[in-house]
């Protein structure tokens, strides 16, 4: 049922943040941090994918793989979603917590510092990991690949992480290591393993209020707005209502629409798409007194970052992606493909009165070629920019339902 949700906020909102909570207090003293296996090695660079905005990375974990992970500054513990990759697992022998969130009456997960990992030349031993049983975010669904877990705060705080979203690769640095910074320093801090920063936003109605967010490269959206002043983040005069996403808390329902004016450092973006989950239903479940809200990887990747965790600062230098405009998905539907058979690509929940629901595309239908091609010839990725390219432009869906095809043409709608 989790493939059904939108991936808007593929990873975000609370991901594991009720579950790992508790992890951080079970955890032994025995971690250490990554480090380069050669002595005098000092950087690396790395490619990763970026897919859907997020930072897709080559992890070796106890000397196997690689496997596919989420480079994610949203989570502190790594995170393994398919512990089948973890040799001589016995669930038995691993401490086990309950934890309870959104929608979700009791998750199990299971923590271990007996993981060893590696990314390029860094490894560690005696990871922070919590272990799934299941892959409860579908992520492997959503992205188009195989997606085996998520990595964060071991990895970040033990190097300067130079993220280079236009070139879609990574240089880590030791501290101590002779680093060239561009662009502006921007103070950020680092609380129970996630770094936050300030930056201002223009509400309704006029006014500028500053705002503390969660940098969270693992968050496809460009920003979530939670809260303002103890209470919901005003909302714009036009939203839509939205599935913001699925997290281990559970569904998180509320609206997207546009900011007028976002502010990070010197450097300032107008209409910005932004989500605005329901406060009540997260309000109760969530604290909500550490922040405003969430900076996501689509406005993240409009920069190249430098992050230090350790002297508490990041630098910003706009790319060639800083001047790509926001856009929201003009179609109105989610599309996954199976998690049982990736090979089958299909409809999710669709938005009442959307473009997809004009057009007569049902959920569950199996999409089998999109204007005229196949749908092997698409990746995901490619599906959803081009959900988002131009209004007006017409898209053929082949569906295939009840034994039946079908040629559904739907014409993309800006709605906000």
């Amino acid at each position: 049922m989790l493939a059904k949700y939108s991936p808007v906020v593929i990873i975000c909102l609370r991901k594991l943040m009720i579950c790992l909570g508790l992890v951080l207090t079970v955890f032994e003293a025995k971690a250490q941090e990554f480090a380069f296996r050669r002595d005098q090695q000092q950087k690396q660079s790395i490619s990763f994918k970026c897919i859907k905005n997020l930072i897709v990375v080559p992890l070796y974990v106890n000397g196997k793989g690689p496997y596919d992970f989420v480079l994610d500054t949203g989570v502190g513990p790594m995170i393994v979603t398919d512990p089948s990759i973890i040799d001589s697992l016995n669930f038995s022998m691993l401490r086990k917590i309950k934890v309870s969130g959104l929608g979700i009456e009791t998750v199990e997960a299971f923590v271990s510092q007996n993981i060893s990992a590696r990314l390029g030349n860094a490894a560690m031993d005696h990871v922070p990991t919590a272990i799934l049983k299941e892959d409860l975010f579908n992520l492997s669904g959503h992205l188009g690949i195989k997606i085996y877990g998520l990595i964060g705060y071991n990895f970040f705080n033990s190097f300067i992480v130079d993220i280079r979203y236009n070139e879609n690769r990574i240089i880590v640095s030791n501290y101590g290591a002779k680093i060239k910074y561009r662009g502006e320093k921007i103070p950020i801090i680092v609380e129970n393993q996630k770094p936050y920063v300030m930056a201002s936003i223009e509400i309704p109605g006029g006014g500028t209020v500053n705002a503390r967010f969660l940098i969270d490269t693992g968050a496809s959206h460009a920003l979530s707005l939670e809260t303002l002043d103890g209470t919901a983040f005003p909302l714009p005069a036009k939203t839509i209502s939205a599935n913001l996403g699925m997290s281990l808390s559970g569904q998180i329902k509320g609206y997207v629409g546009r900011v007028k004016k976002f502010k990070l450092g010197d450097y300032t973006f107008k209409d910005v798409v932004a989500g605005f989950p329901d406060f009540k239903t997260i309000s109760d479940k969530i604290d909500l007194t550490k922040r405003n809200g969430n900076l996501g990887a689509d406005m993240l990747r409009k920069f190249n970052l430098q992050i230090n965790y350790q002297q508490g600062f990041i630098y910003i230098k706009p790319n060639s992606l800083s001047k790509v405009p926001f856009e929201h998905d003009m179609v109105g539907m989610v599309i996954y493909l199976d998690q049982k058979e990736y090979k089958r690509l299909l409809i999710g929940e669709i938005d009442p009165n959307s473009p997809a629901e004009r057009a007569g595309l049902c959920q569950d239908d199996e999409i089998i070629g999109v204007n005229f091609k196949a749908v092997d010839f698409y990746s995901l990725n490619d599906l959803t920019e081009m959900f988002k390219s131009k209004a007006d432009r017409s898209i053929i869906f082949e569906i295939y339902r009840d034994k039946q095809v079908f040629f559904k043409v739907v014409k993309l709608e800006k709605r906000i």
